[in-house]
């Protein structure tokens, strides 16, 4: 069955669409590069931004995704990882933006130099070898209150909210600015790339969200509206991915006219509550926790995702399977590959 399977970017797409696809499509947020390492039993690594090393880590990358069954990869160009000082979001450090002071000089115009000049290379060599029949899925990655998180620090953020309103209403104000001029290029140049484009951003965890619901509507939502705005000004479609428990905030995501979602776990709610809740509203992604899949045999998640996975087909009609996050580089091989046999076999018994 694998071998001869052929992406078709055309099938995912649908799930954007709220349409059934014509076989079950596979979906990652991300599959870290060395869990591709592991699985291909060679080291994938980027070498240089030469376009030759860049073609060849590209090739590689991708055709591990097609050969696995999936229809697109994703690619984010990563907007913090060029901010001046970034790693505040990784924890342990304060961002560069503490004080008024600190906003006023920080290079905030000289980022999109900086962003297109680290990632034009990329999505060029990516344009010259994707596979025939695939396309990527993302964009500019990382969302608009990870930046703010980036920039500042989480906890300094929450305070800033109430030491300095005027600053933390203008810190959003230019995050908003600077996300709406990268994805305008992003849009123009090079959607030919991308099946849809995509932006994570974590507002809640397991039990709530990271800020409250209203700061949330005020600061961050109407910012996500500008960027859904110019990517479906561009005839694209639009999909967020946000962990955490954001149901109170569903409503209002949706008004602002996503077109897709993703991120799960079981902790948070089964995945059947996102499709009664949402399925008639939005494609949905995802289904199996990330737990399942790393703390089981082989014969247990093949099981659970054949079974579960044909359910969630069959009870909405714009859904793709895959893990609830991201497939990260200490996964056993063994359940990433129980997941992706599940939908071959679930693909090869509707052909019957």
């Amino acid at each position: 069955m694998k071998q001869n399977f052929q992406p078709d970017y055309t099938n995912i797409l649908k799930v954007l669409h709220n349409q059934r696809p014509d076989y079950l499509p596979l979906y990652e947020h991300h599959i870290d590069v060395p869990f591709i390492s592991k699985a291909i039993g060679e080291k994938l690594e980027l070498v240089s931004d030469k376009p030759a090393d860049l073609e060849d880590y590209y090739r590689k990358a991708t055709s591990f995704w097609a050969k696995n069954g999936y229809d697109a990869f994703d690619y984010e160009a990563a907007i913090c990882e060029i901010f001046p000082g970034h790693g505040a979001i990784l924890g342990g450090m304060l961002g560069p933006i503490q004080t008024r002071e600190d906003f006023e000089k920080y290079p905030f115009d000289e980022l999109p130099e900086l962003f297109w000049k680290k990632y034009t290379p990329h999505l060029q060599a990516i344009r010259k070898v994707m596979p025939q029949g695939m396309k990527a899925y993302g964009g500019c990655g990382y969302g608009v209150f990870e930046s703010s998180q980036d920039l500042v620090g989480y906890e300094s953020l929450c305070l800033m909210q109430y030491l300095d309103p005027d600053l933390y209403t203008d810190l959003f104000n230019k995050i908003g600015d600077l996300y709406a001029t990268l994805w305008t290029k992003m849009v123009k140049e090079y959607s030919d790339i991308f099946v849809f484009f995509r932006m994570g951003d974590d507002l809640g965890h397991k039990t709530s969200t990271m800020l409250e619901p209203d700061t949330i509507r005020q600061f961050i939502l109407p910012n996500y509206k500008r960027i859904i705005d110019i990517v479906h000004a561009g005839n694209k479609k639009f999909l967020l991915h946000s962990c955490g428990k954001i149901f109170e905030l569903m409503p209002d995501i949706i008004a602002l006219g996503i077109d897709a979602k993703h991120s799960n776990e079981d902790q948070i709610a089964p995945y059947q509550d996102w499709i009664n809740l949402y399925g008639d509203k939005i494609g949905l992604f995802g289904g199996f926790d990330m737990n399942e899949l790393i703390l089981n045999n082989y014969d247990y998640v093949f099981d659970k995702v054949k079974r579960e996975a044909a359910l969630f087909r069959s009870m909405t009609q714009g859904y793709g399977a895959g893990s609830g996050n991201s497939i990260p580089d200490y996964m056993a091989i063994d359940g990433f590959q129980a997941m992706v046999d599940a939908v071959f076999a679930i693909r090869q018994d509707e052909r019957k």
